[in-house]
């Protein structure tokens, strides 16, 4: 999804994981997100937003209680770390690292959809390429939606089946690489 700053991207994603107010009805599997618990909702779905927020000390108390350690160590070499930075101090990340981190933090608890805002804007390209696999890999493996919200076209090129402009009064459609009114 792409748009001009301010549009409202950010908002979108943020209602879609019911973290703010918002009208209408969202529906997961033909069930009404109003229908479940807030907690259950959002551990359903997943929002990684452009700046993760980091509460505890260290990377490791971040992560959900009784994740499987495997499972963990997986995703943390699939987003280039080693097992160690789960205790590392959080105040020596730097921002592409708390992304990267981000991911694996939301990946681990299994989310049926996500949501990235700008995940991949503070990351070189070579670890960005490697979260777009990441990200892919979770998506395929779990049959997962993902709306990926991102101002850089070319990543969002590598990543969409379809792409969501958002404008101050709707949304538009495209397939990337087909031409307008172009049908398969």
């Amino acid at each position: 999804m792409c748009g001009a700053s301010g549009v409202g991207k950010t908002l979108l994603l943020r209602a879609l994981a019911d973290l703010d107010r918002h009208r209408g009805t969202i529906l997961l599997d033909g069930r009404a997100c109003s229908t479940y618990p807030g907690p259950e909702w959002r551990s359903l779905v997943a929002l990684i937003p452009a700046e993760s927020r980091w509460w505890y000390p260290k990377v490791g108390q971040h992560l959900p209680a009784g994740f499987p350690v495997s499972e963990a160590a997986r995703l943390l070499l699939s987003c280039g770390f080693e097992e160690d930075v789960l205790h590392w101090q959080v105040s020596r990340l730097s921002t592409g690292e708390k992304q990267r981190l981000a991911v694996v933090r939301a990946l681990i608890r299994k989310p049926h959809v996500l949501l990235l805002d700008e995940t991949g804007s503070g990351l070189d390209l070579e670890n960005g390429m490697l979260v777009e696999k990441v990200i892919e890999n979770y998506r395929m493996a779990n049959d997962a939606p993902v709306i990926w919200v991102s101002h850089d076209k070319e990543q969002l090129a590598r990543v969409s089946r379809q792409l969501i402009t958002v404008q101050q009064d709707r949304l538009d459609i495209s397939i990337p690489g087909r031409a307008a009114g172009e049908r398969s």
